[in-house]
């Protein structure tokens, strides 16, 4: 994902996170701005963390570009390196860009959501929130080149640019996985006797592949990266509102979490006697 992307979705947390909560009443989640506003607040600072991390990312050097071998790179991957196509690249956001749009038009639309648009609309800036820390913390701290560093009939200076050294976790898979999971989970927790769940989950489905394979044909990520942003971004699109429905009872809580040594993501579980 596109640093201009993380700077929009901390806008949006700033600004959602000042919204004065729906009513609850017929909603099936439960929100509250003593509890979710600082868990808001807390996510953009790890955001913020994650992007000052990433634009001080070091570029490769002309010794480490020479000594990448592809017979180093994990048989999965192994294929898939020196890929590059700007044409898939430019593709894979029209999918990237409607996932986003999808989680405000469907609690406008429909009707059961409609009431509860601010609840909702909370709920998602938390979880791209949540994606967007997972994301912005990994690809700052972790060098990976990617695939298209590995072609040699790039120019050098696109070859070793410190974009091109976080190749993992794929941004723009997670990203879109966790809208578009957030949505059909949303849908289901309000429409329970829907009978077009199973289209809205296929479709959650599909348009974060579609965005993976995309971005491994443009060169921008290696297959393993795909499937661990899919996994993150579903994974966060899913539990989030899970951890706010009025009959959850695991427990189950996810706070960030800060010290003077470390920044990161804590979930707990609390067991009852």
């Amino acid at each position: 994902m596109n640093l201009k992307s993380f700077y929009t979705l901390v806008l949006l947390s700033l600004f959602f996170g000042n919204l004065v909560f729906a009513q609850e009443q017929s909603s099936p989640y439960r929100t509250s701005f003593k509890t979710d506003a600082p868990i808001v607040a807390g996510l953009v600072g790890l955001n913020v963390l994650g992007l000052s991390i990433i634009k001080n990312k070091d570029e490769l050097t002309l010794a480490q570009l020479n000594d990448l071998n592809k017979e180093d790179i994990f048989f999965m991957d192994r294929g898939t390196a020196g890929n590059f196509s700007d044409k898939a690249d430019k593709d894979s956001y029209i999918p990237f860009y409607a996932s986003f749009a999808a989680a405000p038009i469907m609690a406008f639309l429909n009707k059961s959501q409609r009431s509860h648009a601010g609840q909702v609309m909370v709920l998602f800036v938390e979880t791209m929130a949540v994606t967007g820390a997972a994301f912005t913390l990994t690809a700052g701290l972790v060098d990976r080149s990617r695939p298209l560093v590995y072609n040699a009939s790039l120019p050098v200076e696109d070859r070793i640019d410190k974009d091109a050294q976080r190749s993992f976790f794929a941004g723009h898979t997670a990203a879109t996985a966790a809208a578009s999971f957030f949505v059909a989970k949303v849908f289901q927790d309000f429409n329970p006797d829907s009978k077009a769940k199973p289209y809205v989950w296929a479709a959650a489905a599909a348009v974060p592949a579609t965005v993976g394979y995309l971005r491994l044909k443009a060169g921008k990520h290696f297959l393993s990266d795909n499937l661990l942003g899919y996994a993150i971004g579903a994974g966060a699109g899913i539990l989030v509102p899970q951890l706010h429905k009025k009959s959850n009872n695991t427990n189950l809580s996810l706070t960030p979490a800060m010290g003077f040594n470390y920044q990161g993501l804590s979930l707990k579980y609390q067991f009852k006697h």
